[in-house]
């Protein structure tokens, strides 16, 4: 909870408009989930977007061979299957409002799978799969879901030896040289798809990840 009411305390410093509510969740627990969305809902007045971000078991990478179920269920329960329970959390709200925006998070690995990341680059396939569903089922209700491919620096490249050297190759293969900003490079991407400017972008993949990944 520390953590994230000092990222509140930042994105505030930063000239955010808005009110920021810290709420502590953990993804793989329901309970948390409808606890979230409870909050909002109830402090808010209404849910306008929804921006599934968070990915557990960063630390559990492994070869194909190696692969446990349990540890696909991991990456799976950490990732997809979190996403489309907030999603099926969020959508009265949506639908109520007839407006929504619901953003996910992906990665390259899940459109050119990674060797070494059998889960992870499973799970992220599965949720642009699921970002594809959610576009042709409820832009009737005026909801437009899209999905982003960031490449970033955050703290789960420091989760293990071998996200450490995955890290400093892509750093080397990327055309711009350098890792991404969140603030600078991502976020601005993310508030795009959560404004009134991406209306009519739907079920679309964006990879924000300065030309490692080029998507027709």
């Amino acid at each position: 909870m520390q953590k994230l009411e000092g990222l509140a305390e930042d994105v505030e410093k930063r000239g955010f408009p808005g009110k920021i509510i810290p709420v502590a969740c953990d993804i793989m627990k329901e309970e948390d989930l409808d606890r979230v969305v409870k909050a909002c809902g109830e402090q808010l007045g209404r849910i306008d977007i929804l921006a599934c971000i968070a990915q557990s078991g960063l630390n559990c990478q492994a070869y194909t061979m190696e692969t446990t179920p349990e540890n696909a269920r991991l990456y799976f329960d950490g990732g997809p299957v979190y996403t489309m329970q907030l999603v099926q959390k969020c959508m009265p709200y949506f639908e109520k409002q007839h407006y929504g925006r619901i953003i996910t998070c992906a990665s390259g690995a899940g459109v050119t799978p990674t060797v070494g990341f059998t889960g992870y680059s499973m799970a992220k396939a599965a949720i642009v799969a699921l970002t594809r569903l959610c576009a042709k089922e409820f832009g009737k209700y005026g909801v437009v879901t899209n999905c982003f491919l960031p490449v970033a620096k955050s703290d789960g490249f420091d989760s293990s030896e071998q996200s450490k050297e995955a890290a400093e190759a892509v750093k080397r293969m990327s055309p711009v040289g350098y890792f991404g900003d969140a603030y600078e490079d991502i976020s601005p991407v993310v508030a795009f798809l959560a404004s009134e400017g991406a209306h009519y972008l739907n079920g679309q993949v964006l990879s924000v990840c300065g030309g490692l990944l080029t998507l027709v």
